[in-house]
């Protein structure tokens, strides 16, 4: 019988998954990934995941379902490759993925380690996504949810193919309202549990605040200047603005101003319209490719920079030093350096890399 490792985080999502599992005959086991202290983030059940009260949803959905059920104390791992390098990123003008990291650094990183050295076949989790293998390739190919509204192959990128062949996503090929159902039909206690927000150490949403009091710094005011330099006011500091805001820049003006780039070394940022945004280039480091092993020449592909955005039409090109080139058939709005681009054909993941 094999035997799978559910990483269960108290929502409906590996909720469901665990039940599925444990439906389709495998010997499993739930756990739960304590990745932060409440008081340390100041989070609550109301309005994240991995909080003391999901740990006790996800522990009585596991004696629900008769499984063996335990808590892993991974913490520092998510201070030091979550947490600490989201603060690096916005310090450093870049704007993070958090989700990502926690993909790549923890889930399929740590939590894969320790399930294989405990004898398990599988890691299994809740997300929306696809996995298959290609016998023309010898591939594990990624693939997106048949749910699209939920799709999350985006922030599944960096997968590699050796975490592919372990890895479960039974929600993959059903809709959230129909994962909901089964959640509800089961009495489950998180049956009616509202989605959590996509940070879970940043509970208001204020980026600024809890990178300041993450550092135990403050960060100088300096200039709002136009794309010629030009002094337009002053702002409260570099690392409150993001590429692409518009909202909360405190300038009256007649036509809105957007924030188009940040200079950390003059501590400016730079304002513009709507259309100064635009560009049909970027180039990705960190590249990691899955349905292919490796790009030799320029690919046609659908590509997209951001979670929420439809893929669109782009060439993809190896640079030399392991980098891509990125160049979209029509211009993308806002790309924002530290985030992802993810390059698809048709519903399969290509690969993908870290906006530079």
């Amino acid at each position: 019988m094999k035997k799978a490792m559910i990483a269960m985080s108290g929502g409906v999502d590996s909720s469901v998954a665990a039940y599925l599992i444990t439906r389709q005959g495998y010997d499993a086991v739930g756990v739960t990934m304590n990745l932060h202290h409440d008081e340390d983030t100041g989070v609550t059940a109301e309005n994240s995941c991995c909080t003391t009260k999901d740990i006790e949803d996800a522990r009585s959905v596991a004696e629900h379902l008769g499984i063996p059920y335990h808590v892993y104390n991974y913490t520092d791992n998510f201070k030091s490759n979550v947490i600490e390098r989201f603060v690096d990123a916005y310090r450093n003008g870049r704007t993070p993925n958090p989700c990502i990291d926690c993909n790549r650094y923890i889930k399929f990183d740590r939590l894969m380690k320790k399930a294989k050295e405990l004898g398990f076949d599988y890691v299994v989790t809740g997300h929306y996504a696809i996995t298959e293998y290609d016998e023309n390739s010898g591939r594990y190919l990624l693939k997106k949810a048949v749910d699209d509204s939920k799709d999350q192959s985006y922030v599944l990128y960096s997968l590699t193919q050796e975490q592919l062949k372990h890895i479960l996503f039974p929600l993959g090929s059903m809709s959230k309202a129909e994962a909901r159902k089964i959640a509800e039909e089961q009495d489950f206690i998180n049956a009616d549990k509202r989605d959590s927000q996509d940070i879970c150490f940043v509970p208001d949403g204020d980026y600024a605040r809890f990178i300041e009091e993450w550092c135990g710094l403050t960060f100088d005011n300096g200039n709002f200047v136009d794309l010629d330099g030009n002094f337009i006011a002053q702002h409260k500091g570099i690392i409150n603005y993001t590429i692409g805001q518009r909202k909360g820049l405190g300038i009256a003006a007649k036509a809105p101003y957007y924030v188009v780039s940040k200079n950390l070394e003059t501590n400016e940022v730079v304002l513009g319209s709507n259309d100064d945004l635009f560009s049909s280039e970027l180039t990705a480091t960190d590249v990691n490719l899955i349905s292919v092993e490796k790009l030799t020449e320029p690919m046609r592909v659908k590509a997209k920079v951001r979670y929420k955005q439809r893929e669109t039409d782009a060439t993809i090109t190896p640079l030399e030093n392991g980098n891509v080139s990125v160049v979209f058939d029509e211009p993308q709005r806002a790309i924002a350096p530290g985030q992802a681009v993810v390059f698809y054909d048709g519903d399969i993941v290509v690969g993908g890399g870290t906006i530079v």
